[in-house]
């Protein structure tokens, strides 16, 4: 009796649970000496996220927050658990202080440059949230500034400290996956929250929020709080989908496959479809983009809740990070006779030819089969969070001086390509990254 390959392999996959790293999971103290002293700049929704995950992190203190808006002066101090921490709307205040170490700046995409800049040269390491840059200009000037006053950088996506990415690293480094030519990506949401539709306080006014300090060097405008609290749709502010979530997919891509440069090109398509509210960027988006030894493509949609996913498509095995599940599954590269084209020859060429393959393939003896490799599942902890990894390798950076991997390099790169899909998007053409000149042009 015959059995096929398949019939003796398992039906289902077990599911690893990936363990922390040692590093955010040491039970060991930090000493008093080693303590990190931090200050928070923008104490918004991710502002508030970040606080929240620092009471995870060992050996780092807050010692200051600072925001545009009075009343995220008091839900910093809610999320740090402590409200006696000194809040300020002047972040200035907070980088003329000698006890702060470093600064985590969580501000609107526009005013990164500014902080960034003044706060490296005021002796500070920066946790800076992605995407690193409002502009290309912008970009290149933090990374200056960074190697000017030799300052620790991080770059806020944190899926780089992810263990889940770490071990989808560690498959694609080992060759399983083969050859890869093709890496496929998408964050869809479905929700007005998804589409940064924000409620506006009841508080909200001039006199609760500095108007002009927010638009900093953007163009001046009357007040007008849906710009404030909704920045992510206008393009004096913000990146779009391009910098809310393209950032994190290639940011990922970028950890995952070692790439240390940009994209080569891009062309974008998409369209405001839903919507309608007054914004500047679209609620769909794809590109594609060309890297020298494989093409990306990536789509966000506020029209669908697809979540997050990832895929890189080997000759030899598929690799899918779907939400918070890695799965790797191999192809099948086992011989098999040509089983289509043979069946418009005649019996009589048909026959010879399958009868020569069975005997230059002859299948294994008894008892030496082999079960169908089905592949690997991993997951994360139930309340695990890359975002306190993410901030342990920063923190942990600032005491050795030793870079981390998603350093002001590796988040320039990471927001050009987000650059490359809105200036495609917007004048209709393929972006090209001229590196020697350091810019955007058409192609």
């Amino acid at each position: 009796m015959q059995i096929g390959s398949g019939a003796i392999a398992a039906t289902t996959i077990a599911k690893n649970i990936l363990q922390p790293h040692l590093l955010a999971a040491s039970p060991r103290p930090v000493a008093p000496s080693d303590t990190v002293r931090f200050a928070s700049i923008g104490t918004g929704i991710r502002g508030c996220e970040h606080l929240q995950a620092s009471l995870s992190v060992p050996g780092i203190q807050c010692v200051a927050v600072c925001d545009l808006y009075d009343s995220r002066h008091t839900a910093a101090q809610e999320a740090v658990q402590n409200p006696s921490v000194p809040a300020t709307r002047d972040y200035r205040t907070i980088l003329d202080r000698k006890d702060v170490d470093s600064v985590l700046i969580a501000t609107m995409d526009h005013n990164h440059r500014h902080i960034f800049e003044d706060a490296v040269a005021a002796g500070k390491d920066v946790y800076c949230e992605k995407p690193m840059s409002h502009t290309v200009e912008d970009g290149f000037a933090m990374m200056e500034a960074a190697h000017k006053h030799n300052r620790m950088v991080c770059v806020g996506s944190q899926r780089v400290s992810s263990i889940l990415y770490a071990k989808a690293k560690e498959i694609y480094d080992s060759g399983k996956l083969g050859d890869v030519f093709s890496i496929n990506a998408y964050w869809d949401r479905n929700s007005p929250s998804g589409a940064w539709v924000y409620p506006i306080p009841s508080d909200a006014s001039e006199k609760t929020i500095d108007w002009n300090s927010f638009l900093g060097e953007a163009p001046k405008k009357a007040f007008d709080p849906v710009r404030f609290f909704r920045w992510r749709c206008f393009t004096d502010y913000g990146e779009g989908l391009g910098g809310d979530l393209f950032v994190h997919l290639i940011s990922g891509i970028h950890f995952i496959t070692g790439t240390t440069q940009p994209a080569q090109r891009g062309i974008s398509s998409g369209g405001l479809f839903h919507f309608k509210d007054g914004r500047e960027f679209p609620d769909l988006i794809e590109t594609l983009y060309d890297y020298p030894n494989f093409r990306v493509t990536l789509r966000c949609n506020l029209m669908n809740n697809g979540g997050e996913f990832i895929a890189f498509y080997g000759n030899k095995g598929t690799m899918i990070i779907k939400d918070s599940t890695l799965t790797y599954k191999p192809e099948d590269t086992r011989p098999e006779p040509e089983g289509y084209s043979i069946y418009g020859w005649p019996k009589s060429l048909r026959d010879p030819y399958l009868k020569e393959w069975d005997e230059q393939h002859p299948e294994p003896k008894a008892l030496q089969w082999k079960t169908e490799d089905q592949g690997e599942t991993y997951t994360v902890p139930k309340g695990y969070s890359d975002t306190v990894d993410h901030q342990t390798n920063f923190y942990h950076a600032v005491r050795s001086r030793k870079p981390v991997v998603e350093n002001e390099i590796f988040g320039n790169n990471a927001a050009i390509g987000c650059h490359l899909a809105n200036f495609s998007y917007f004048n209709k053409t393929v972006a090209v990254w001229d590196g020697s000149s350091k810019k955007i042009v058409k192609g």
